[in-house]
């Protein structure tokens, strides 16, 4: 274990140094990813593996950097565009649900299965609920969540810093703020880091959605109101987290388990393209609807994890509280909302094919 363990870390080391050395956006994210996926391309000669305990140590970090954005004016925004949150909440699912319609009929694939896998932003719930629900091909499930993950992931950062955007210079990025220094943590982050490991120790006992990630945030936001300020944390922390995060997802997609790998490759690569033309129409009607800068209604759009866009949008300088919370709107209406409904939808379908059967015989 530990040796694979390490094999892991210098892979992801080596990618990280790859991608800063070639200048690719958000390099300890994306390079540890790669790295991570391609070694395990080559199961005969490494086997990288990285717990899941890592990773949550990573979201953390990203949840306490994220709780240090909100403020009372944030939390009154959120409250005035709760109802557009609902209605791009909506399209955004809609949508997916036809590219999944599609997928499905492109496949032979059932639907209810490829739904599953399209539904963005859940991919943890929807494994959860795939396993719960008979008939459902978790394979295939999995290989759609992680490879539409990996695609946003990679494809987002690259859009945020091109043309499209204005690049990392547009003048709707928010000014940068001062280098966090090692010698401004203490003792401040003592007290928070107290705070933030027992809020997703908490969150986690009560099966709180994204516990280790929205535990520290709501904790650090609270902390913060109450009159204690939290120390930015430095680049090198920041980095490895994304590390941590960018190698637990790189080592999740395994294309060899499945069959007719390079039409479900394809077709998953389509929709992963689709949904975000998608974000990009939406990112338009929000920009129309609120004065937030293009860059942060695109990364509040986005079909990526909330943990992965709360760093592209702390790297651009996007304005993270309002990322957040339409991440986080998505997210908790997916968790409490999206499994009864799709139970719903299967119990029809399921009534629909055996009148279809009965008539037939």
């Amino acid at each position: 274990m530990v040796k694979n363990l390490a094999i892991a870390l210098l892979l992801s080391l080596a990618g990280g140094l790859l991608f800063t050395a070639l200048q690719i956006p958000l390099p300890w994210l994306l390079g540890p990813m790669t790295a991570a996926f391609l070694g395990t391309r080559f199961p005969k000669l490494v086997q990288p593996r990285w717990p899941g305990s890592i990773r949550d140590v990573a979201l953390i970090l990203i949840g306490y950097s994220i709780g240090l954005s909100f403020s009372s004016h944030t939390l009154r925004e959120m409250g005035h565009q709760l109802p557009t949150m609902l209605l791009m909440t909506t399209l955004l699912l809609v949508a997916s649900t036809a590219i999944g319609f599609a997928v499905s009929k492109l496949t032979g694939i059932s639907f209810p299965t490829v739904l599953m896998g399209s539904i963005p932003g859940g991919m943890n719930q929807m494994l959860v609920l795939a396993e719960e629900t008979k008939g459902i091909d978790i394979t295939v499930v999995t290989f759609l969540q992680v490879s539409r993950l990996m695609m946003i992931i990679f494809c987002v950062p690259l859009l945020v810093f091109s043309p499209v955007f204005g690049g990392a210079h547009s003048q709707d990025l928010l000014p940068t703020e001062a280098a966090a220094r090692w010698g401004d943590l203490f003792p401040n982050v003592l007290v928070f880091g107290v705070v933030c490991f027992a809020a997703a120790w908490l969150a986690k006992r009560v099966r709180f959605p994204s516990a280790y990630l929205l535990g520290p945030m709501i904790a650090t936001a609270v902390v913060q109101g109450l009159g204690l300020d939290g120390p930015a944390l430095p680049t090198g922390v920041l980095n490895a987290a994304q590390l941590m995060i960018g190698t637990y997802v790189g080592l999740l997609l395994r294309p060899e388990k499945l069959e007719n790998k390079l039409r479900l490759v394809t077709l998953a690569a389509l929709s992963g393209a689709a949904l975000l033309g998608i974000a990009l129409g939406l990112c338009a009607m929000l920009t129309v609807l609120h004065p937030v800068s293009p860059m942060t209604a695109f990364l509040s759009m986005s079909p990526g994890g909330m943990d992965q866009m709360g760093i592209i949008a702390h790297e651009v300088r996007a304005d993270i509280a309002i990322v957040t919370s339409y991440q986080i709107f998505r997210t908790w209406f997916i968790y409490f909302a999206i499994p009864p409904l799709i139970r719903l939808l299967f119990k029809r379908l399921e009534k629909r094919a055996a009148l279809a059967s009965a008539q037939k015989s």
